[in-house]
């Protein structure tokens, strides 16, 4: 029961339900254990004797008690199921802020389908088992109090004799809910796995069929679907051998009961009404009992249900607030960022490289700053620390002087406005995804920054212009568009730093040198980070520092790294390979410079 007093929190509030739900599933119980007394009665002192005029009043009492239990069942399932669905909305609600709060290094291992399977098969399985299922487990252990006691006070020998076997039938459902639980948490991941299958299926699919990849995804998606198929095979091979044996357990206190109770209403030592009332209270005992099986399967479900979103709820943290984080006056932070002696490696990555060493950086407010390298030289790491995606490893990173370790992750964040590679858009007008991050902006707020990432124009000639609904991540747009609109929602919030994380990789050379200028002239006074591959994105930025394995290898302006030798310059030659002129006038540069020199 760990598991579901670690959760209590999320339904203990509304234990006025909980024992709505227990009370009358308890109270409805033991009304129906009265039938049994009014058959022996009809039988006993109504039949048997002859006194017929005492049907009508045991007629009215019966009435009664149905009315009564109808009454109570009622509340059992109204207070159920308020309970469970205020269970399952908060637990929705913890998870889901719980994934908004966990760091950038979560998202690194874990899987969308996943999630997806946690904050629904596996919150309704709590949901039904806190509602319903606890009562009804609880409410078979008071059946067995209230039948045993009723029974006891009929005829205590008969009722030993009965109840001899129900030690082995308990033995057999604890074996039955050791058994069986492995296999459901078994069950559990194999949804997870197999949710993500479909997920990346479905997101992907315009690779999968331009590589007319169909069978190898068919292929995948049959791998998990029989380890789900196997892990159910398992499942019913539990079921097959432990709920004939707890069935077959309790009959035998039934086929007791027949027969001894049999011959001592024979020998006359039992009246039949007594026979009859204890066969019926066994009967209700019993029948419960052949379902024990189904309520450990939920209770088994649910056990397992709950360590997935524990799992989840207990995640650590790696990035948060310090105590006391200082909270910035927007109006007076000023941009200028420093890497002091900076060293970071991914968390749990032992097989993967340092991915900055030593990274010293000076960028004063209003600077531009270009980073260049190949894949895997630390640039995007570069830019996640200043974001407090991650945090150093050694060394710090200070924003006008101050750690930003000790600012607030929120108002850190507020005055820096990123512009990813991979631009996503929310499935919504692009409208609201231009003002995402700044919901009271105006309309002429939204026009002028649209403008700026020369995106007015093709917004305006939708059909609906930005009252126009993207598809799910963009789909309808260009890579183009997307990222014009990316770019617009970054500078609508008018941030004191700017990231570009190779943000115009996917537009023309004209539309860039637009963005570009345009960006130059809303960002005078802001500094401006630019990760990118092409040389001409980064010519004009005020210190390019060039990148390899985590290390700096280079640095400085445009003019200077272009006539060292090393990467930058090899890197130039290679995109200007088919613009002889322009190679030409650096060397050409370059030279008299030499010769000015000497």
């Amino acid at each position: 029961m760990q598991i579901f007093k670690a959760l209590k929190s999320y339904y203990w509030q509304d234990k006025g339900f909980l024992w709505g739900s227990v009370g009358g599933l308890a109270i409805a119980t033991a009304l129906g254990l009265v039938y049994p007394l009014l058959l022996k009665s009809l039988i006993d002192d109504v039949i048997l004797p002859g006194e017929f005029s005492g049907v009508l009043g045991l007629s009215f009492t019966a009435v009664g008690v149905i009315f009564l239990k109808a009454c109570f069942q009622y509340l059992h399932g109204f207070s159920g199921g308020r309970l469970g669905n205020r269970l399952a909305y908060r637990l929705r609600n913890g998870c889901y802020g719980k994934l908004q709060k966990l760091s950038f290094s979560y998202y690194d291992k874990a899987r969308t389908g996943d999630l997806m399977s946690r904050l629904t098969a596996d919150i309704e399985g709590i949901r039904q088992f806190i509602g319903f299922g606890f009562a009804q487990l609880l409410n078979t252990g008071l059946l067995l109090v209230f039948g045993f006691a009723m029974m006891f006070a009929i005829d205590w020998k008969l009722t030993l004799l009965t109840f001899a076997m129900l030690p082995v039938l308990g033995f057999v459902a604890i074996r039955f809910e050791q058994n069986i639980h492995p296999v459901f948490r078994s069950i559990r991941s194999a949804v997870g796995r197999l949710t993500v299958r479909v997920q990346e299926n479905v997101t992907g699919v315009r690779t999968v069929k331009s590589f007319a990849r169909e069978p190898f995804e068919i292929d995948r998606f049959v791998k998990e679907n029989v380890d789900y198929r196997d892990n159910h095979v398992e499942l019913a091979g539990v079921w097959a051998k432990y709920f004939p044996m707890m069935e077959f357990v309790a009959n035998l206190s039934v086929a007791a009961l027949l027969l001894v109770g049999g011959w001592r209403v024979i020998d006359g030592t039992l009246s039949l009404g007594d026979l009859i009332a204890l066969s019926g209270m066994l009967g209700m005992i019993v029948a419960p009992l052949w379902t024990l099986g189904f309520q450990i399967n939920g209770y088994t479900q649910s056990k397992a249900s709950g360590e997935r979103l524990l799992e989840l709820l207990n995640q650590p943290i790696s990035v948060k607030n310090a105590n006391n984080a200082l909270v910035l006056d927007a109006a007076a932070v000023k941009g200028h960022i420093s890497y002091e002696d900076v060293s970071f490696r991914y968390a749990n990555r032992d097989d993967l490289p340092s991915a900055l060493i030593g990274f010293e950086l000076d960028a004063p407010a209003g600077s531009v700053i270009g980073l260049l390298g190949g894949t895997g030289s630390g640039k995007t790491s570069t830019v996640g620390l200043l974001l407090r995606a991650y945090d150093v490893g050694e060394g710090a990173i200070t924003l006008d002087g101050i750690d930003i370790r000790h600012i607030e992750l929120e108002s850190l964040r507020r005055q820096i406005g990123v512009v990813f590679q991979e631009s996503f858009l929310f499935s919504t007008t692009i409208r609201e995804n231009i003002c995402y991050g700044f919901p009271d902006a105006t309309d002429e707020d939204i026009y002028e920054a649209s403008r700026l990432a020369q995106a007015d124009g093709f917004i305006r000639e939708l059909p609906l212009g930005y009252e126009t609904v993207v598809g799910e991540r963009g789909m309808g747009l260009s890579g183009g568009q997307k990222q014009r609109i990316a770019i617009a929602r970054a500078l609508l919030a008018k941030p004191k730093i700017l990231v570009l994380d190779d943000a115009t990789s996917a537009l023309d050379m004209e539309t860039e040198q637009e963005i570009q200028s345009s960006i130059r002239k809303v960002m005078a006074g802001r500094t401006v980070f630019i990760i990118a591959h092409r040389i001409s994105t980064l010519r004009r930025a005020d210190e390019i520092v060039v990148l390899d394995k985590g290390r700096t290898i280079q640095r400085g302006t445009h003019e200077k790294l272009v006539r060292q030798p090393g990467l930058y310059r090899e890197t130039y030659r290679i995109q200007f390979a088919d613009r002889p002129e322009e190679l030409d006038i650096e060397a050409s540069a370059a030279s008299g410079e030499r010769r000015v020199t000497g």
